[in-house]
């Protein structure tokens, strides 16, 4: 209930507006519906955590029709936090599914989509930034060349450890430097081919073949080490380097794997709270009383539980290195300007003055000082290299050195 209301959410509530972009509308009420449910189909839930989803807007809270006219088998939706900076592992996340809001770890996330028609031919990027970047790098820049980018500066922890004591929303390096740019894309677009399990920018001539990434030791569950199907607890022997799920296992899982973390919550363990047999109470998510819904689950550990997300983490991990390497280039220091010897500034302090020296500002009158550094999300450019900012499913335009506002009114 909201202010004495029904929600947005509810059994009686009536929906005239028409279904879901590509799914079948319903209008009556979900109580008096006595027809088949509209077939599943996958979602992201979680950076890493694909379920399903009933597509059907009487069951969604506040679907975004938008998001779903745009949805294709070429779109690629990048989540990120808007409430507060990342505190660990990657800055960014990525999906090649119709994402849930908070996707990027369960709170204060938005989704960026790259594309702002499911015909994929308006990038939602703006043309000018793609024209700028074109003509500083002497080659043609795509808006999947930019998304690459994102990925391979800022989805890796190293970016999230450099940016830690820097402003509440990082800023995003851009190099002027051709190669450099190029071997970023490169880098970012097999992240994104992990995040996005095999499913987008594929290129099996590139080593990202489509189809479920793997990794160099595979995870296996060797013979004798089935697990069951009432399997409830999740540890890790790091010495053995094997998770164990209930009283079978997984070998070849390195203890990178295990650890790895979107902003402190546990991919793994995360998961896991989802696929367990009692899963009354998750780990994040909804904690109201379970429902009879939650008894609908497979019956056993299914095989691509070991062969996907062991695999993309394992793979990702892999990665970092390169990417840690590519953005220690990137913010590379310049050289410091060095100030005159001491003797000549003091031998120009006794020199007689011959003019008058400069007024101060009146406490009336304004004093000039140079422009603060805007702060900017971390999957935003930084302004002060070009001015044209995505956002959202939607582009604007603003002038060298203001500030972006989103439509929350935050700045």
């Amino acid at each position: 209930m909201h202010g004495g209301k029904p929600g947005d959410k509810h059994v009686n509530k009536e929906d005239n507006t028409g279904g879901l972009p590509g799914h079948a509308s319903r209008s009556m009420p979900v109580a008096e519906d006595t027809r088949e449910a509209v077939p599943p189909m996958r979602y992201a839930f979680r950076s890493f955590d694909r379920q399903y989803l009933i597509p059907d807007k009487r069951l969604i809270n506040q679907a975004n029709p938008a998001l779903w006219a745009a949805h294709s088998d070429r779109q690629v939706y990048l989540t990120a936090p808007t409430d507060k900076s990342p505190t660990s592992g990657p800055a960014l996340s990525f999906t090649a599914l119709i994402p849930d809001a908070h996707h990027y770890n369960g709170r204060g996330g938005r989704v960026f989509p790259l594309w702002q028609d499911a015909g994929a031919t308006a990038p939602n990027v703006n043309p000018n930034l793609l024209a700028a970047l074109a003509s500083a790098y002497g080659q043609p820049v795509s808006a999947e060349d930019v998304m690459a980018y994102l990925a391979a500066v800022a989805a890796h922890p190293a970016y999230v450890e450099r940016f830690a004591d820097d402003l509440v929303q990082p800023g995003l390096p851009l190099t002027a430097n051709a190669d450099l740019w190029a071997e970023a894309v490169t880098l970012g677009r097999e992240v994104v081919w992990l995040h996005t399990f095999g499913e987008r920018f594929a290129d099996a001539a590139a080593g990202r073949p489509p189809g479920p990434p793997r990794a160099e030791a595979r995870p296996t569950i060797p013979d004798g080490a089935s697990i069951p199907t009432d399997a409830d607890e999740l540890h890790y022997n790091s010495d053995e380097q094997r998770l164990y799920v209930g009283t079978g296992y997984v070998e070849h899982v390195p203890p990178e794997v295990w650890a790895y973390e979107v902003s402190d919550k546990q991919v793994l363990t995360q998961w896991f709270s989802y696929r367990r047999r009692d899963r009354s109470r998750p780990l994040i998510g909804n904690r109201r009383p379970p429902s009879a819904l939650n008894a609908i689950q497979p019956e056993g550990w299914l095989p691509e539980y070991t062969t996907e997300l062991l695999n993309v983490l394992a793979r990702l991990v892999a990665v970092e290195p390169a990417q840690a390497t590519l953005l220690q280039t990137l913010r590379r220091p310049h050289a410091r300007r060095r100030h005159p010897p001491r003797r000549r500034c003091l031998r120009r302090a006794r020199e007689p003055r011959t003019s008058a020296p400069p007024q101060r500002p009146r406490p009336d009158e304004p004093a000039l000082s140079r422009p603060m550094p805007s702060r900017t999300h971390p999957c935003h450019p930084e302004p002060a290299c070009h001015p044209e900012l995505v956002s959202g499913s939607r582009t604007r335009s603003l002038p060298a050195g203001k500030q972006v506002q989103d439509d929350r009114g935050r700045r």
